[in-house]
């Protein structure tokens, strides 16, 4: 039998990005001490309820950021043969249940407010909305380029953007109360944020729990590599064949490819590596290569 590994760059996509999650996490903890300040001050109901949210990114973005300085310090040893690369996925999928916590909240919140609008003090409202704001959109494009390539960091950049929008929501609720004095502006604002974070975040749950349970990559057709296998020279059966991914950036194949006698065992291993690796940008891939058929696992 012939067995053989393909390995490319296989590094967890999210910790190419802690820094990045570094910078997020301050300008948060910045965002949250001034609204929170000024909101106990002028006793700011839109302003202390925005507060909470912030709150809820601050930990979101924490988190993210925490998974990734564990998966990188715990070194794979005979226990842990993946690493604890998996808690970068858990962190994303506690941030999504904490976004729609605090989307439920917002909406039943603003609901609430449709009866009984509260009196909301537009200037400092608006003032501090503008600084939460420019704090946001700091942050947003800090972890924009990350978001693209880790799960883990767009859990915390979503986080980041339901921010950004609470603080649009704001502002604009603070200009139309200095302007037309108009109450229920903040309910208004509250149900527009609300269902703007909720969709984002049950995709990005969803996304999750893929991972978790370890389906294949939703970009591959599993079908298709099957086929493209099973017609490399020398190859007549191609069986046991696993695609999954271990976090962002690290997808990971197995399989067992059953060959004619004569088949140059070692040209079918470089074959199917390639492929795997440059056609489908499978990094990580076991090969067994067997020439007696051998039962095909049930699961």
């Amino acid at each position: 039998m012939g067995h053989g590994h393909g390995h490319g760059n296989v590094g967890s996509a999210s910790g190419r990005h802690a820094r990045r999650l570094g910078i997020a996490l301050a300008l948060g903890v910045v965002t949250l001490a001034v609204q929170l300040v000024v909101g106990l001050r002028t006793s700011s109901l839109a302003l202390l309820s925005d507060s909470a949210h912030v709150l809820t990114d601050v930990l979101g973005v924490a988190m993210a950021l925490g998974a990734v300085l564990v998966a990188r310090r715990a070194a794979a040893n005979g226990g842990r043969t993946f690493g604890m690369y998996r808690g970068e996925v858990l962190a994303a999928l506690l941030n999504a249940v904490l976004l729609v916590a605090v989307a439920a909240w917002v909406l039943t919140e603003a609901v609430g407010r449709f009866a009984d609008p509260p009196e909301v003090p537009g200037l400092p409202v608006t003032i501090v909305a503008v600084a939460g704001l420019l704090l946001n959109l700091a942050a947003l494009l800090v972890l924009r380029r990350g978001a693209a390539e880790s799960l883990n960091v767009r859990g915390a950049y979503l986080e980041v953007m339901a921010d950004l929008v609470g603080s649009v929501g704001v502002l604009i609720s603070g200009l139309l109360t200095l302007g037309f004095g108009w109450r229920y502006a903040d309910a208004v604002i509250g149900v527009a944020i609300g269902l703007f974070v909720l969709p984002r975040a049950v995709r990005l749950g969803r996304d999750a729990l893929r991972i978790l349970f370890q389906h294949a990559p939703a970009r591959l057709d599993v079908a298709a590599v099957r086929a493209e296998l099973a017609d490399l020279p020398g190859v007549l059966d191609v069986h046991d064949l696993h695609v999954w991914t271990l976090t962002s950036g690290m997808e990971v194949a197995s399989a067992h490819l059953r060959v004619a006698g004569d088949a140059d065992r070692d040209g079918v291993l470089e074959r199917a590596r390639g492929l795997l690796t440059e056609r489908h940008g499978l990094g990580h891939a076991t090969l067994q290569v067997e020439v007696a058929a051998c039962p095909a696992l049930t699961w």
